[in-house]
C-alpha cells in the first residue's frame, strides 16, 4: 500500500498532500540538523517563494529544496548522517552508489519519488530536500563561461550515465534523433567505466574552481544558468526564521530583493498553466499511505 502510478497531468490533490506531508517532515529534521550543527543554510527557489507567498509550501509544488555555502555542505555531508534521526537519509554521490545527482538529498526512507524525466533511470530516489551547494561565482567574464560550461557538460553527462532516455518533449523525428544520442553517449559511459561518482567529482572540481575568490558572490552551478539565482552572503545571512506550514525554516535575510532579482513579480500567482510541479511518474510512500506520512 502506499504507491502511486500517476500520467502526466500529475497527483491528485491528495497525493500531493502525502508528498508535502513527507517532504515536511524531511524538511523539519533537515532543519534540526543545521541548527544543533551551527550550518547556514536557507530555503531556495519555489521552496522560498511558498515561505513569503503562502506560508509553506506552494501549492501545487511536489518537492522542497534548500541551499547551503560550500562549507557548510560539506560540514552536513560529514557530520549529518550521525545525527539524523530513524528513518532519514541523507544521499550524496561520494558515499551512496549509482547516486545520479549534483547535489544531496535529505529523504524518507522506504518512500520513492520518480519523476517522467527518470522513469527509466535505475536509481530511486526518496520523497525528501534537495540540498544545493552554493560555490563561489568568479568575477571575471571569461573564467564564469569556462566554469559554467564545464559543470553544465559534467552535469549532463552524470544524468546520462543514469538515465538513456530522458524524457523530452519535442516532435517525433526529433525526439528520436535525441534519443538514439542520449543513448549512445550512455553506452560509451559505461564502457568506458566513468562511474556516478567519477562523473560527480569532475562536475564538482569544475564547481569549485574558484573557491577562494574573494568575490563574495555564490551561485547555485547545478543549473544552467547559476547567475539566475546568484547571492551575496550577506543577502543570505543571518537566514531568518519563519513559519512554514506547521515548522519553522530558514529565510534569506534579504528574500525579497534575492526573489525578484530571480524571478520577477513573484507574489503574483502564475497562469494556471503554469502551476505544474516536476510531473511525478511514480510514488512510493512506503509502509504509510498518503493520509499517514
Amino acid at each position: 500500500m502506499g504507491t502511486e502510478h500517476l500520467s502526466a497531468a500529475g497527483p491528485d490533490p491528495e497525493v500531493l498532500q502525502g508528498i508535502h506531508r513527507a517532504t515536511l517532515k524531511a524538511l523539519a529534521e533537515l532543519h534540526r540538523v543545521c541548527e544543533e550543527l551551527g550550518i547556514r543554510y536557507a530555503v531556495y527557489g519555489g521552496t522560498a517563494i511558498g515561505a513569503v507567498r503562502h506560508g509553506g509550501f506552494i501549492p501545487w509544488d511536489d518537492d522542497a529544496d534548500v541551499c547551503v555555502p560550500r562549507a557548510d555542505y560539506e560540514k552536513l555531508l560529514t557530520q549529518g548522517p550521525d545525527l539524523l534521526a530513524p528513518g532519514f537519509r541523507l544521499l550524496e554521490a561520494r558515499h551512496t552508489p549509482g547516486y545520479p545527482q549534483t547535489f544531496a538529498v535529505l529523504g524518507l526512507e522506504g518512500t520513492e519519488f520518480i519523476s517522467q524525466a527518470a522513469r527509466k533511470r535505475a536509481f530511486r530516489m526518496p520523497i525528501g530536500v534537495d540540498v544545493f551547494p552554493l560555490d563561489v561565482l568568479p568575477d571575471r567574464p571569461g573564467a564564469y563561461r569556462r566554469q559554467v560550461l564545464a559543470t553544465w557538460m559534467w552535469g549532463r553527462l552524470l544524468f546520462l550515465r543514469g538515465t538513456p532516455s530522458p524524457g523530452v518533449n519535442l516532435p517525433t523525428p526529433l525526439r528520436q534523433g535525441v534519443s538514439a544520442a542520449t543513448h549512445t553517449v550512455h553506452w560509451l559511459l559505461r564502457a568506458a567505466r566513468m562511474s556516478p561518482r567519477v562523473l560527480q567529482g569532475r562536475w564538482e572540481r569544475a564547481a569549485r574552481r574558484h573557491e577562494h575568490a574573494p568575490t563574495g558572490v555564490l551561485g547555485d552551478y547545478s543549473t544552467r544558468d547559476p547567475r539566475r539565482w546568484s547571492v551575496r552572503e550577506d543577502e543570505l545571512f543571518p537566514a531568518e526564521l519563519v513559519p512554514f506550514e506547521d515548522i519553522f525554516v530558514r529565510l534569506p535575510r534579504q528574500a525579497d530583493q534575492v526573489l525578484r532579482r530571480g524571478y520577477g513579480d513573484y507574489l503574483q500567482l502564475p497562469p494556471e498553466s503554469e502551476r505544474v510541479g516536476h510531473q511525478p511518474y511514480h510514488i512510493d510512500f512506503g509502509s504509510h499511505g498518503p493520509q499517514e506520512v
